[in-house]
């Protein structure tokens, strides 16, 4: 007879191989996470300006940026990550326009390309640039949009990572107690079910990640919190479930 021992080996180096490789990569998937929310938030603004607030226009995400950094520094006033979290916002929105548009010459770029659309624009002769010149008169606005949603993106992003201690608490505080009950479960005749445990730890991604995306894809601005601290509370009965649930023997 085969030693159990020996057959549980590859199960074991299986499992410690897709451990390895998870870990390895997590970083690409979080940046296709935020890459996804970036594009999300881009389109729903930009369909947001042809069909809800077309009298708005680009001034929509503008008014978007100026309320997120207001209520970064009115309400983040002390972070454990950040020492002034206010100021690190303006900080970073003002390093990223410096950096997208500035120096790389993208600015300029843009300028002397609408001049000369413009001009192509009003000309009488219908050629390339007349019709390039018609096609940015119609996009100009969007890509405004676009530049200021990717400003709001960046201080959103950083409302996420001053939050992120309230995930790892929730997430921490249901651990325990559901640690604690699987061992009150384990002394007594509790019933095992492998259901309900499977069920709440497919759960726990979702929940880790569709709050971050739902609030940086958002077309208007809210306090964060009405969305994140949900998701947090949802995220810690989750992990408190498939702790409780998880079977009592190993």
């Amino acid at each position: 007879m085969s030693d159990p021992a020996v057959a549980v080996q590859p199960r074991d180096q299986a499992l410690l191989a897709d451990l390895i490789a998870g870990l390895v990569t997590l970083p690409f998937r979080l940046f296709g996470v935020l890459c996804g929310s970036l594009l999300l938030c881009i389109v729903i603004e930009c369909i947001g300006m042809h069909f809800f607030w077309p009298e708005q226009g680009w001034r929509h995400a503008q008014g978007m940026l100026n309320y997120e950094l207001s209520q970064v520094s009115e309400h983040f006033t002390r972070s454990v990550l950040v020492q002034e979290p206010g100021r690190s916002a303006r900080q970073l929105v003002e390093w990223a326009y410096q950096g997208l548009f500035v120096k790389t010459g993208l600015l300029d770029w843009i300028r002397d390309a609408a001049s000369q659309s413009r001009a192509g624009a009003h000309s009488q002769v219908q050629d390339f640039r007349y019709y390039l010149g018609q096609v940015y008169v119609h996009v100009e606005s969007y890509l405004i949009a676009s530049a200021y949603t990717v400003l709001v993106f960046l201080v959103r992003l950083l409302v996420l990572i001053l939050i992120l201690p309230l995930f790892v608490m929730a997430a921490f505080v249901g651990l325990v107690d559901g640690l604690v009950r699987r061992d009150v479960r384990g002394f007594g005749a509790g019933r095992e079910s492998g259901f309900v445990y499977h069920r709440a730890r497919a759960s726990l991604m979702p929940l880790a990640v569709l709050p971050w995306v739902t609030y940086l894809a958002l077309p208007v601005s809210v306090h964060p919190l009405l969305i994140l601290l949900p998701g947090a509370a949802l995220l810690g009965v989750a992990v408190a479930i498939s702790a409780a649930t998880f079977k009592k023997y190993l």
